[in-house]
């Protein structure tokens, strides 16, 4: 794979390499395998990393590029590393720190991209899936304009290269898009909830693994859940 040929450019100007290695893992899965994964990854070519806060592996994937780079395989600057905050951190003051604890974790002075991995809000603190008595989720309501300021700050400050979303729908994007003071206008929304056609849905089915297609309905009823908009 020719990673310096396979990159597209952002509306920033910085390019992103078109292909990229995700980092979610069930539960049940040793870190350990991160890691190995992580650097198998690099071996065979892969120069974007997609992660997040909330899969709870940066430190994994951390170990494996600085040994990618310990041992002269990459640079830093060839490696393009997604992360993205998590819902409980979605108070202006707490946006950078999110950054920060995924930046400390992976030994990096700087992160790519930072995405606002959804654009529901839950309650902030050390549980990252808050519920009450009942099972309920515990949601919080915070302005998304007043996150993507936040996301901005963290720009500036030079903590990521690039700002961007995930998951929003239409309404939530032209919101930002049109709000008053942006800054940075967000590089792009990477988007989980999709659908193939017949034909592919077919293959994957084929493929026999016991899976199950996720559009996390577990959120659905807050109102910033995006997939309840028709688009």
């Amino acid at each position: 794979m020719n990673s310096k040929q396979q990159t597209m450019r952002l509306s920033d100007g910085h390019f992103i390499p078109v292909l990229g290695f995700g980092t979610y893992v069930p539960k049940g899965v040793p870190k350990t395998k991160v890691t190995e994964a992580t650097k198998i990854a690099i071996d065979t070519g892969f120069r974007h990393i997609d992660s997040a806060f909330m899969y709870q592996n940066e430190e994994e994937i951390g170990l494996a590029i600085q040994s990618k780079i310990a041992e002269g395989t990459v640079k830093r600057e060839d490696i393009f590393y997604t992360t993205k905050l998590w819902c409980t951190f979605h108070r202006p003051e707490l946006v950078q720190l999110c950054l920060e604890q995924s930046l400390k974790k992976l030994q990096f002075d700087y992160v790519d991209l930072y995405l606002i991995h959804f654009p529901v809000s839950l309650k902030p603190g050390k549980n990252y899936l808050p519920t009450d008595e009942n099972g309920q989720y515990i949601f919080d309501t915070v302005d998304l304009c007043a996150i993507w300021k936040a996301m901005e700050r963290c720009k500036d400050a030079g903590l990521t290269k690039s700002v961007g979303m995930s998951n929003f729908n239409r309404r939530q994007l032209v919101m930002i898009l049109n709000m008053p003071g942006l800054k940075y206008k967000p590089v792009c929304n990477q988007i989980f909830d999709f659908q193939l056609s017949l034909e592919d849905m077919k293959v994957i089915d084929g493929l026999n693994k016991n899976v199950r297609y996720m559009s996390f309905t577990i959120f659905k009823g807050q109102p910033g859940f995006p997939f309840s908009d028709e688009d």
